[in-house]
Order: C-alpha cells, then sequence, then structure tokens
C-alpha cells in the first residue's frame, strides 16, 4: 500500500511534467504523426496538439496506457521481482491523469489570472471603497443614536404603583 501510494503520487507529478512538456514543445507527437500519416493529413505546425496536451480524455487514457505498459513490459524483463503490477498500473495511469488535468487547470486558471488582472485589481478597488463608505455609514448612523438617546431625557413620569393607585386598584 505504501508503495502504490508513493507511486501514485509520483504519477501525479509526472502526469504535470508531461502536460506542461507537451505544453511547450509537441516535437514527439509530430515525429509520430509524420511516420503515421501522409503528407496530407500530417498536422499543421501551428498546431498545438501532443499526446495528453488538448487531448480528449479517452485519448489521454489510451496513449498513457500504451506507454505505462511498455514501461511495465521492459521493468519485468530486467527486474524480475513479482510485484502486483496491476495495482501499479492502475495507481500510476489514474494518478498520471490526474496530474494532467491538475496541470490543466493550473495553466487555464494563470491564463485567466493575466487577462483579468487589471479588471480584478479594479474590482478590488471599487470593493475596498464600498467596504470604507459601510463603515463610515455605520459610524454616522451610531453617533446619531447615540445622539438621540442622549437628547431624549426622561420626564418625571409616575411609576406604574402609583398609576394603579390613582385608578384605585391598589
Amino acid at each position: 500500500m505504501t508503495l502504490e501510494l508513493i507511486i501514485f503520487i509520483a504519477s501525479i507529478l509526472f502526469g504535470a511534467l508531461i502536460y506542461w512538456r507537451e505544453s511547450h514543445s509537441n516535437k514527439v507527437y509530430r515525429f509520430f504523426n509524420k511516420i503515421m500519416y501522409s503528407k496530407d493529413l500530417q498536422m499543421k505546425a501551428s498546431d498545438k496538439k501532443g499526446f495528453v496536451y488538448q487531448q480528449k480524455f479517452i485519448v489521454r487514457l489510451l496513449f498513457l496506457g500504451f506507454l505505462f505498459l511498455v514501461g511495465i513490459v521492459i521493468v519485468r524483463f530486467l527486474i524480475p521481482i513479482n510485484l502486483a503490477t496491476i495495482s501499479l498500473f492502475a495507481s500510476m495511469l489514474v494518478g498520471t491523469l490526474a496530474g494532467t488535468y491538475l496541470a490543466n487547470f493550473i495553466f487555464k486558471s494563470s491564463e485567466v489570472i493575466e487577462e483579468k488582472s487589471d479588471s480584478l485589481e479594479d474590482m478590488v478597488q471599487d470593493t475596498i471603497e464600498k467596504g470604507k463608505d459601510f463603515i463610515e455609514d455605520l459610524k454616522t448612523k451610531d453617533t446619531e443614536a447615540t445622539e438621540e438617546i442622549k437628547e431624549a431625557p426622561k420626564t418625571n413620569e409616575k411609576s406604574a404603583r402609583e398609576r394603579l393607585k390613582d385608578k384605585g386598584l391598589l
């Protein structure tokens, strides 16, 4: 269980690394694209698509599954120790997929923040000004309320006992 957890966390980082690397350069995907397709069907030079970058879930799953299957077969021949390869395979695959989506979320949110940084700054400034106005209104309402209380002194009225005596009820 500990080995699976370590591999899962490492595969999340591996997935983020793969996504980041393919977002900058997709040379390996381009190479396989040139091998597999004719000149007319090859991807354009401006296309940024990679094995996991800008791919659908199923395609990512297939590419990563194939990558890890090849890796497990190579490791099984090099190191003949029988590990729970199916559970490690599942941990690596799920962790790497989670890492790619986590990296996608981080990249998209940073792009949105960069695009709207000016408007976010204006929104924060407006919110601060509204908060200052609200606090100022509360201060003026508190002073008005205390002034009303101070200005309205009680007149010398009869107590409840005296009023009842006057009515003849006591």
